[in-house]
């Protein structure tokens, strides 16, 4: 049910006030938002970042699998001298014995079988796949950060229209009231009963500003720059009902597809994984080993030799002891695995009551704008009626504004109810972890541009 149009007799001075930002100014649709978001977005950049070193768990656990090169030189000066006694010389001989020697060494080495390198590289592609999986959940949560930050700043422009309107006609109605007394037709608590309300309205006015810059400031930090108007909500809004309506296929298509849920699973997969790498500490490493050995050598017998040689062989290390760290780092990555299974479970159950909170709130937000339609048209017509009424003499101003204010509120409640709508539609979504662009542009579609 979409809201009625309002006589410019009856609501001018609201008209106006929901027309306080109009001009010239270009408004942001919701998508132009969403791509301003991507880049701008600091917690969505941070994701992209985190996500970038998380792919590199991959090349990281590879890397114990594949062969390491390495050269080593080594080159050094030795002095000396000799010192020879003859009896038939009355001075001992002596000479020096100076040299320089210098080793180089290339040195090949590739595993043949490394039970912990092997367990680190399955480890790697489980952190990897974590790290993915939760990069594509912050990915989904922008979007219901974004539609939320919009939603808040178009309530707080309604609350702060409605604030306004108010404010107007209690201004209006003192200066009436004031003018009846000067002529003896009013009385002094019609006066003194306006003004109350009319400063009341004024303090209401300023806190609705502050909500409204708040809010606006949080959407800014989002798309990464100032937010002069935003599109507004159409007045063809139309709820639809919850595709598959039943709780148990959604229940189904969260722990499936949940991203936190999903996450977790690989943690716990990379968990598991560290107990067989710690395990492995006590298995017997086999390396093939190659080296090239260059070497320009002397010693205080031989002078100078120059010798290169290469050799080719495998190496086996069988680890004895290690002074307990083996079975400690083993008991330990137990201990993490079994938290983190737990973790996985205290999560799904986490998962499932929001994801009930949410279905519900969709489906109680669409009766709830039902009833809120109703309202609106209900208090349209009281206007209505209270206008005429005063015009016969029955009803006085007070009554009007009394009337008028229960049209404002009922249109602010409304819209409100329409944006917890679109938020438990995408947050549904996203607990389920079914949320796709394809979803914001559908919620795109109930915003249209302020001429």
């Amino acid at each position: 049910m979409s809201l009625r149009l309002f006589k410019p007799s009856l609501l001018s001075v609201f008209t106006l006030a929901l027309l306080w930002q109009a001009g010239g100014i270009q408004a942001i649709g919701l998508l132009e938002a969403y791509e301003a978001a991507l880049r701008n977005d600091p917690t969505f950049r941070s994701a992209i970042h985190e996500n970038e070193a998380g792919q590199q768990a991959i090349a990281l656990g590879r890397a114990g699998l594949l062969p390491t090169l390495s050269v080593s030189h080594m080159q050094g000066m030795s002095r000396g001298t000799q010192k020879i006694d003859d009896d038939n010389r009355l001075t001992p001989d002596k000479s020096d014995l100076d040299f320089n020697s210098q080793v180089t060494t290339l040195t090949l080495r590739q595993p043949l079988l490394n039970m912990e390198a092997a367990a680190a590289y399955n480890q790697g592609y489980a952190r990897a796949n974590s790290s993915q999986a939760k990069f594509m959940g912050q990915s989904y949560e922008l979007v219901v950060r974004l539609v939320e930050a919009y939603a808040k700043t178009l309530l707080a422009q309604d609350r702060l229209s409605l604030a306004k309107a108010q404010n107007n006609a209690l201004e209006e109605l003192k200066r009436v009231n004031e003018n009846m007394l000067k002529r003896g037709e009013g009385t002094q608590t019609d006066v003194l009963e306006t003004q109350s309300r009319h400063a009341l309205s004024e303090a209401q006015v300023i806190e609705t500003q502050d909500e409204l810059d708040v809010a606006r400031l949080a959407l800014e930090k989002i798309v990464g720059h100032e937010v002069a108007q935003l599109d507004s909500l159409s007045s063809s809004f139309k709820a639809q009902p919850i595709h598959p309506p039943d709780f148990e296929s959604w229940r189904e298509m969260a722990l499936e597809r949940n991203a936190e849920l999903v996450t977790q699973r690989h943690i716990v997969t990379s968990s598991q994984l560290d107990v067989k790498k710690s395990r492995a500490g006590h298995t017997p490493r086999v390396d093939l080993v190659a080296s090239l050995n260059k070497q320009n050598s002397a010693s205080f017998i031989v002078p100078n030799r120059d010798a290169t040689f290469a050799s080719v062989g495998v190496e086996v290390s069988l680890p004895l002891y290690a002074g307990g760290r083996v079975v400690a780092t083993t008991h330990q990555a137990q201990a993490n695995h079994a938290r983190a299974q737990a973790d996985l479970d205290a999560m799904s159950d986490k998962v499932l009551v929001e994801l009930r909170r949410q279905y519900q709130l969709l489906q109680s937000s669409i009766k709830r704008i039902e009833s809120l339609e109703l309202a609106v048209d209900s208090a349209f017509l009281l206007v209505q009626a209270t206008e005429k009424s005063i015009q016969g003499g029955i009803r006085i101003n007070l009554d009007l504004l009394d009337a008028q204010s229960q049209l404002f509120s009922a249109q602010v409640d409304l819209a409100e109810a329409r944006y917890n709508y679109l938020l438990a539609y995408l947050r549904l979504r996203l607990v389920a972890g079914t949320l796709i662009l394809d979803d914001l542009e559908k919620v795109a579609t109930y915003f249209v541009a302020k001429n």
